[in-house]
Parts: C-alpha cells; sequence; structure tokens
C-alpha cells in the first residue's frame, strides 16, 4: 500500500508512547548494532540513536514515501528500503526492534523464526504490535467491507487478525529465549479534532481498504464508516474523544 506519511503522523504522540514504553524495557546497555523494522518517517529509530549512541543504527522500512521523510533529517543512521516480509540482512544484530509494523504481514511462527535468526548471541527481540483488532474502530470497518456494495472489491484486500495471542508468543519463543517478557497494555487515549477515530484509522488499516476502492465506492465506503465510527466513539462533555488501545508487547533476550 502507499502510506501518506502525514495523515500517520496526525497522532505522531499517541504513537510515540507505546515505542518509549518498548524502548525502556530493552535490557542492553552498549549493543553494537540496532535495526529499527518499519521505521517509517524515522521517529523512534532517532530515538534509537539518542539512546545507544555508539551504535551503528539501521532504519528499515518498505515505503518510499516514508523513507522520503526519514532522510529529511540529518541523522547518523543507515535508512534501508526493504519489505519486511523479505528482509534478510548480511549480519546478525543485537537488538532487532519493532514498533507497530509486524502487524502487517502474516504467518508469525514462520516471521519469527527468522527474526530470531538474525540476532546475535546475547541480542533481544523487541517488539510492539497493535492488538485492538476487536475494538469498534476495526470490526465496524470489517462489517462495512463484508457488506454490499463493496464487499466484491474489497475482499482481496481483508485480512484475518494477524496478531496472535499472547501465549502464542510465548510458544513461540521461549524454546529460543534466555530470557521472556510478554505483556499487554490497553492506552486510554485522548483524542481531539473532528472524528478522531476515523482519522486515526485512515493513516493505517483503512487505508489499503480505500486505496483499493475507485473514487465513487471510495467516498461512499469513508462516509459510512466515518458516521459509524463517530456513533460508536462519541465525543465527551469537554469535546474530546476516547480511544481505547490495546498493544502486545515482547522482549526476548536470544
Amino acid at each position: 500500500m502507499s502510506w501518506n506519511p502525514q495523515q500517520y503522523s496526525r497522532f505522531a504522540g499517541q504513537r510515540l508512547r507505546p515505542a518509549l514504553d518498548l524502548i525502556a524495557r530493552v535490557p542492553l546497555e552498549h549493543p553494537q548494532s540496532v535495526v529499527d523494522l518499519g521505521c517509517g518517517t524515522g521517529n523512534v529509530t532517532r530515538i534509537l540513536r539518542n539512546r545507544w549512541p555508539r551504535a551503528r543504527i539501521t532504519g528499515v522500512d518498505g515505503s518510499t514515501q516514508m523513507l522520503a521523510e526519514a532522510r529529511k533529517e540529518e541523522a547518523d543512521i543507515v535508512w534501508e528500503q526493504s519489505e519486511l516480509g523479505t528482509w534478510r540482512p548480511a549480519e546478525k544484530y543485537d537488538l532487532v526492534f519493532s514498533n507497530a509494523a509486524l502487524h502487517w504481514l502474516d504467518d508469525h511462527p514462520r516471521l519469527f523464526a527468522r527474526l530470531a535468526g538474525h540476532i546475535a548471541s546475547g541480542g533481544v527481540l523487541a517488539v510492539q504490535m497493535p492488538r485492538n483488532f476487536g475494538a469498534p474502530s476495526h470490526t465496524l470497518m470489517h462489517e462495512l467491507a463484508t457488506s454490499q456494495p463493496w464487499r466484491d472489491a474489497l475482499a482481496r484486500v481483508l485480512r484475518p487478525v494477524p496478531v496472535l495471542d499472547p501465549a502464542a508468543y510465548y510458544s513461540l519463543l521461549a524454546p529460543r529465549a534466555r530470557f521472556l517478557d510478554i505483556w499487554e497494555a490497553e492506552y486510554l487515549q485522548i483524542l481531539e479534532g473532528e472524528n478522531p477515530v476515523a482519522e486515526w484509522t485512515k493513516g493505517t488499516w483503512l487505508a489499503p481498504l480505500l486505496a483499493a476502492l475507485a473514487p465513487g465506492p471510495r467516498a461512499a465506503f469513508e462516509a459510512e464508516y466515518r458516521r459509524r465510527v463517530a456513533q460508536a466513539y462519541p465525543r465527551q462533555a469537554d469535546g474530546k474523544t476516547l480511544f481505547p488501545f490495546r498493544r502486545l508487547f515482547i522482549v526476548a533476550v536470544l
């Protein structure tokens, strides 16, 4: 899909907080090499740069648009364009870090086994993924996409829930890990603006559905989704909108 960096960055503060929480739990003092998978515009990659100033930092993303934004700011970071599903580095890393990216890939048993193979002995895999696919923001989208007149056009881009339950990741990683920490957190995001939950999903999960539709059906689909999601997430008395958002965190020392 084609990413819109400006749309994605509208909620930069809320999107950044889980990454900071994940970084704080990485048990490495002086890694020599760090890779940020799904680095996007590089906001988190630059924080990794500041956290470990002596490490070699690489940011990897499949989006030309996102990396163009990342490269605008000078930083001692290698930016690499590569699809995460086919990423095969020439070296092993002390830290493989990924914030809100791996849920775009399927077959997580195979994916996590492959990523573990790219980590040096004693290194860390640190991952954060959304796990709120049962929330109205997403279920309303799926219900609409499987109804007429949009179902035929969207059938090829609809995906099953991509993120497994926490116990499944334990089963995948425990046989390989020296230390394993898995937890979930639900952030009560306090959003501002007109129909902000619709604006949030428009920068992520809604984007490929809209891209798959012709202009007329696209406008009708978005309008109906916005109507439904505004009802599911009404404004509070102070004008703010509350958007509970569950995320899954994994830190594995291998």
